[in-house]
């Protein structure tokens, strides 16, 4: 039987293979092992400082998260530090800057725990830097 590139390419592809360039999508990690996951990530792919600070702030982003019930806060939280996991292992996030839109759709609350966030990398930075230590 002859293929017919036309055909071949106008076909469905099954789910877990490639559309086009793009690879299909990853399915969700369960909480747990997705909690383990950013532990061992961090244990690998951070200097100790910054996993210390990256550890605390997993630690309190899953309390925190822990007694949610909308469907949609779950998957849109797994799959955000679903995403970072994958980023963090490969070595992709050095030097790369959050999404504008990410951020135009964060609370105000979530605002807020950026800057701290961001004053707390501020001041282990400073401390590194201080010539006294």
């Amino acid at each position: 039987m002859r293929t017919i590139p036309r055909l071949l390419m106008a076909m469905q592809t099954s789910p877990g293979t490639m559309q086009g360039f793009k690879p299909a999508p990853l399915a969700l990690l369960p909480p747990i092992p997705l909690y383990r996951r950013l532990f061992r990530a961090h244990r690998k792919h951070l200097p100790r400082e910054m996993r210390l600070l990256g550890d605390e702030y997993i630690k309190s982003e899953f309390r925190a998260h822990r007694n949610v019930e909308n469907p949609v806060h779950i998957i849109g939280f797994l799959t955000e530090w679903q995403l970072y996991a994958q980023k963090l292992e490969g070595d992709s996030w050095i030097g790369e800057r959050m999404d504008i839109g990410k951020i135009e759709k964060m609370s105000d609350q979530q605002l807020g725990q950026m800057y701290e966030l961001l004053q707390a990398i501020r001041k282990q930075q400073l401390g590194e830097n201080d010539p006294e230590k």
